[in-house]
């Protein structure tokens, strides 16, 4: 049960740095961005490619990939999601699923189809209580919670973390302001797909990598950011280490029904606390 717990609170961390950035845009923007996921696989792939191409060891490789795929998120708002502001939600879930697909053939055409191993970084142990725990474990999980009080920093102590703050309660009042509340947006975007691509990063060593692994992900992040709240930074982190936890438990006596139970959460919670149109 204690190994259970510890791969659920890695697992937990992991689902909060995807889902904290698919909760801003959605929270913001009132964007279903399916694209967010393909900057979690090329951060992944591209620590692979840093890695073995360049030679670097794994954190300067995670950096490039952080780096890499902020660009490339930047560059999905710039030409993709910034026209479909205050568009129907079918016209974005249209739009980013197609960009989804599209990153998937282009990582399949760079890399191919097979799932790449990647081996933990540190590879140590700790010994707690006679319980042996990877440590790169550990670093996860202290890394998710360092993000986690680092953005209640950046958003309630900074201006622009401010104004982003305002537009997840009221976009249109900011907008009344004489705030161009877009290039907010922007950062925002850029600011997830930053963390979208550091989860990817991290998670490579304790699964394969592949392309369709966003896909596989971002039905979890669904769950986290509707359990959490849309736009509620502190719902996500909360919602990203219970629904982890239960995914980890779950799998432990009832393999078959792992992630089953994320969901049934979701619409537990749902059923309770309905989204107000």
């Amino acid at each position: 049960m204690i190994y259970a717990i510890m791969y659920g609170l890695t697992v937990g961390a992991v689902l909060y740095l995807i889902s904290v950035g698919f909760s801003l845009t959605f929270g913001t923007m009132r964007v279903i961005n399916f694209a967010h996921t393909i900057t979690y696989t090329l951060g992944a792939y591209l620590l692979i490619a840093s890695i073995r191409s360049l030679g670097v060891p794994f954190f300067w490789g995670g950096a490039v990939g952080v780096a890499v795929a902020a660009l490339a998120g930047y560059g999905i708002e710039r030409f993709v999601i910034r026209r479909l502001y205050g568009e129907s939600l079918d016209y974005t879930f249209i739009a980013t699923y197609a960009v989804f697909l599209i990153g998937v053939d282009i990582v399949k055409w760079l890399w191919g189809v097979f799932p790449k191993p990647v081996s933990d970084p540190l590879g140590k142990t700790v010994d707690i209580l006679g319980f042996v725990f990877p440590t790169y474990r550990i670093l996860v999980v202290l890394l998710a919670i360092v993000v986690f009080f680092g953005l209640e920093l950046f958003m309630r102590k900074t201006m622009v973390g401010k104004i982003i703050v305002a537009a997840l309660d009221n976009r249109e009042g900011v907008r009344c302001l004489g705030i161009g509340v877009e290039k907010y947006f922007s950062l925002a975007f850029v600011l997830g797909s930053a963390l979208a691509a550091l989860g990817g990063v991290l998670y490579a060593p304790i699964t394969a990598v592949h392309p369709y692994m966003g896909s596989h992900i971002l039905l979890l992040c669904f769950a986290v950011v509707l359990t959490g709240g849309l736009g509620n930074l502190r719902g996500t982190f909360l919602a990203s280490f219970a629904l982890g936890m239960l995914i980890s438990i779950t799998g432990r006596y009832w393999p078959a029904g792992s992630e089953i139970v994320a969901f049934i959460a979701m619409a537990a919670v749902l059923l309770a606390r309905p989204i107000e149109a």
